[in-house]
């Protein structure tokens, strides 16, 4: 591959995990030394697969332990194949990198953001969100939005870090398969959405068309649904600028939904609206 040197790729064993190379390696699960190194920590078989399938080009380094080679030797004969660095590694040596990756870490490099101005034109279906706060949560609504075919994930103000660990082990390997782009704002993200000619559609408690039959139409044309923080929701300006606002029915005392099953049961609802 371009930039990497010639040369075998299967990397001696690491078996101190006291070594600096693990330490940097478990340094990642925090933000500082993310943005440091310009790198980020993919754990767990699913998402590293995923990244040495997608994004390759991207990846510094594979660890795995002898019993993951056992369980996941796609992984290992993937990587190798892309040219990639894989170290086989001892069980303490796994641990000390991540104590939730199953035997199979990876290091990335971070691909710069970029801004709502890079959607891609002909989108039909995008997923807003606003304000996430929990990575597990992040993590759930962008491997949605990618099951269901979601042309792009928009993050809208201060949400958690989409390369922290917890996201990208939720996304299980999501956020290697489409763009997830950055906006200041609900406000930004709804003028650059409606110029590029997508409806907005808001998922809220207060929405006046209940999702199903009466929404139906809505969501066989081009939209973005919008979700809210998952304690205080859009606010009153926010949801003025939507040129819908719809509210998931529910049937039983749950007062709502959560943020990552709510994302779930609007984004079907737009892909079956689909056929």
């Amino acid at each position: 591959m371009t930039g990497r040197p010639a040369g075998p790729r299967l990397r001696d064993t690491l078996s101190n995990p006291r070594a600096d190379r693990v330490r940097g390696v478990r340094a990642l699960a925090g933000r500082s030394a993310r943005r440091r190194s310009g790198t980020f920590l993919v754990e767990g078989p699913q998402a590293v697969r995923e990244a040495v399938r997608f994004a390759a080009e991207d990846v510094r380094d594979v660890y795995v332990t002898d019993d993951a080679r056992v369980s996941h030797p796609e992984i290992v004969d993937e990587a190798l194949e892309a040219g990639l660095y894989v170290h086989p590694v001892t069980d303490e040596v796994a641990h000390a990198m991540s104590e939730d990756a199953q035997g199979v870490i990876a290091v990335v490099t971070a691909r710069p953001e970029h801004g709502i101005d890079s959607l891609p034109s002909d989108s039909t279906l995008v997923a807003v969100l606003s304000a996430v706060r929990d990575p597990g949560n992040l993590g759930a609504a962008i491997r949605v939005a990618d099951a269901v075919g979601a042309d792009a994930v928009v993050l809208a103000g201060d949400c958690v870090d989409p390369r922290s660990p917890k996201v990208v082990r939720a996304s299980v390997g999501s956020v290697f398969h489409l763009p997830i782009l950055r906006a200041a704002g609900i406000a930004e993200s709804a003028a650059q959405l409606q110029e590029a000619g997508l409806e907005l559609v808001a998922a809220d408690v207060s929405g006046t068309a209940e999702l199903g039959a009466e929404t139906h139409a809505m969501l066989t044309g081009r939209h973005a649904w919008v979700f809210g923080n998952e304690a205080w929701g859009l606010t009153e300006s926010e949801l003025a600028s939507m040129d819908h606002v719809v509210r998931i029915p529910i049937a039983g005392h749950a007062e709502s939904l959560n943020l990552a099953t709510a994302a779930a049961v609007c984004l079907y609802a737009s892909r079956f609206a689909r056929g």
